[in-house]
């Protein structure tokens, strides 16, 4: 329905709309802005959200907030993306895929002092001469690579007030970590030598600093300076422990590759950052996705604000997402034009960067679970299902089930139990289901239920405060009839509907009172769809095992007295089933271990009927 307060007129409005690229901004009653968007097309794209049928209910939701909208002409697509950005930025839309992340990267620093330069950290823009690397994923991976720095090369790093007016060594040199040339303990030349090697190793070229690290090893053995050569091996076991921790080795080129994934309905979006072939670090962020984008949708608006949305962020040369955007060669021609080189944007890798692409997904992965299992966000979850609820007291225990099989072929019930700490799995139960139509759901599930809550009542286990039944009205009054025919009382029954599309973000939920509105998106939301994915992957686990155990299944197992050996010698004897069913009582018989009765009973049992 449309807010009452709104009134906004979308006919008139799109009469006179141009047909030019540019930015659109969906205001509400007060002023706020909603969503920003850009067109290639605009009377085309805006169209689309007043079209009578075919809207997501989410854009729905959104269109009915609608009190105006603010249209800015670009002269190309380009521009309107940039535009777009840069109103997201400033506007922060509710209903945007907002990055949270308006910091500027951090870069390792070294300055251009003619003797004696200096390595630091540093953030912000690089309005100082002398030569950037990076950016890093994070301060803590700057001071990471500053210490290794430290222990491979001995360049100073204090500040030049400290450099200064030093009159004895400080503690870096005392430990190994600095050459002293605050005090003279060595030349320009030998301390222009270690910068070299710096930059050759911040530049990915750390095959070459081995190279000279062994070279020069071999001269000081050579000249019986053990000392000197036994600094140099120590170097070159560093560094070749800094190369196996490296996931690369020998790939080239500035790359960031980022892999998208959704648990739960909470998406996950990972970052890996490789400069000159060398892994700088990672990233992981966990954007908001009010409108429930697609994968392509949500990562293809991310790197728009991601790369867009501010002026310093280092572009690389390459872009590669686990999943193909639906305006790559726009991000792409944008990015170029930005950054003044070419940018390709892919989706579709071989060999390393394949590599790179399965580690930042397998990542992604771990970081989703990991974040929908965490406790606090747990129970924030159970909190915000009692509000969407309107319980009393926040619900303890849900138990959700699901029905799988392959064309009414071997079905299984699934249940599982989540407690305000997660999936509880030691209480996950399976059902084999018997004696039902082929492909009877409701039938399945009411008998599910029915065995289920009968032990329950017997005092076998603990009742949940919400039980969760993957379906709409139809399963959810054969659950009510179940539980009232066994007196289970003080259990809400909540039924969760794919909805027309079965996409996810679209579910309907009802309760025995009618239809129930969850916030989309929302913790309530993400913990139901949590519960009813796990529900569904417990059950199709079910299934499959018990269909593949009823496919292994041997006419011989029906035989009392034939078990697994008898059956081999049956089968082997006979070099199979068919051999062995055209066979008579005496040959059977003549088998190794079997009797005459006993082979009277296995022709028995394979010509009965």
């Amino acid at each position: 329905m449309r807010d009452p307060q709104s009134s906004f007129d979308a006919e008139t409005f799109l009469a006179s709309l141009s047909q030019k690229p540019g930015v659109y901004r969906m205001l509400d009653a007060s002023g706020e802005v909603l969503y920003v968007g850009k067109a290639r097309n605009l009377k085309k794209r805006v169209s689309s959200y007043f079209r009578a049928s075919g809207l997501a209910s989410k854009t729905m939701a959104l269109v009915a907030r609608i009190a105006d909208i603010e249209v800015t002409v670009t002269n190309s697509e380009t521009e309107a993306l940039l535009l777009e950005q840069s109103y997201i930025k400033k506007e922060r839309p509710h209903y945007n895929v907002v990055l949270r992340d308006d910091k500027s990267y951090p870069y390792i620093y070294l300055t251009d002092h003619t003797d004696y330069p200096r390595l630091t950290f540093h953030r912000g823009a690089k309005r100082k001469t002398g030569r950037y690397f990076g950016p890093f994923p994070s301060a803590s991976a700057v001071r990471e690579s500053l210490n290794l720095l430290q222990k491979l090369f001995r360049i100073r790093q204090c500040d030049d007030s400290y450099f200064n007016n030093r009159s004895r060594p400080c503690l870096q040199y005392q430990i190994g970590r600095c050459s002293g040339p605050c005090v003279g303990f060595t030349d320009t030349d030998n301390y222009g030598e270690e910068v070299e090697l710096a930059v050759l190793f911040l530049d990915g070229q750390s095959n070459q600093v081995l190279n000279v690290f062994k070279r020069n090893m071999e001269q000081a053995a050579a000249q019986l300076e053990f000392e000197k050569a036994a600094k140099f091996r120590d170097q070159i076991a560093q560094l070749r422990r800094v190369q196996e921790s490296q996931y690369v080795h020998g790939a080239a080129g500035d790359v960031d590759v980022f892999a998208v994934v959704s648990e739960s309905g909470v998406p996950c979006v990972q970052a890996l950052f490789i400069r000159s072939g060398r892994m700088l670090g990672e990233r992981t962020w966990f954007p908001r996705n009010e409108l429930a984008l697609d994968i392509p949708d949500l990562l293809s608006a991310f790197l728009a604000q991601y790369y867009l949305a501010g002026d310093d962020r280092d572009t690389p040369r390459t872009v590669i997402t686990s999943a193909a955007l639906p305006d790559a060669e726009l991000l792409a021609e944008t990015l170029t034009a930005k950054s003044g080189r070419k940018v390709e944007v892919v989706s579709q890798v071989r060999g390393q960067r394949a590599r790179w692409l399965k580690l930042a997904d397998d990542n992604a992965t771990y970081s989703a679970a990991t974040y929908v299992a965490d406790k606090r966000n747990v129970y924030a979850r159970f909190v915000a299902l009692q509000d969407a609820l309107v319980l009393e007291d926040v619900p303890d225990r849900l138990e959700c089930f699901d029905i799988s099989h392959t064309m009414g072929e071997a079905t299984v019930a699934s249940c599982v139990v989540f407690d305000t700490n997660g999936p509880l799995k030691s209480d996950y139960r399976r059902f084999n289901i018997e004696d039902i139509t082929a492909g009877d759901d409701y039938a399945a599930m009411e008998q599910a239920l029915r065995r289920r809550y009968t032990r329950l009542k017997q005092g076998e286990g603990k009742l949940p405060s919400v039980l969760v039944i993957d379906g709409g009205p139809g399963q959810l009054g054969r659950a009510a009839s179940v539980l009232i025919e066994l007196q289970v009382e003080g259990v809400l029954i909540l039924g969760i509907s794919k909805g027309v599309e079965r996409k996810p973000g679209l579910e309907r939920f009802f309760t025995t009172d009618g239809e129930v509105t969850i916030p989309p998106q929302g913790d309530a939301f993400h913990l139901l769809q949590h519960i009813r994915d796990e529900a569904h992957r417990f059950a199709i686990t079910a299934h499959r095992q018990r269909r593949q155990k009823q496919r292994r299944r041997s006419e011989l197992d029906d035989v009392p007295g034939v078990g697994p050996n008898r059956r081999r010698e049956l089968l082997t004897h006979f070099g199979g089933m068919p051999a062995l069913k055209g066979a008579s009582v005496e040959e059977i018989a003549k088998v190794p271990g079997i009797s005459r009765k006993l082979a009277e009973e296995v022709f028995g049992v394979l010509h009965a009927g």
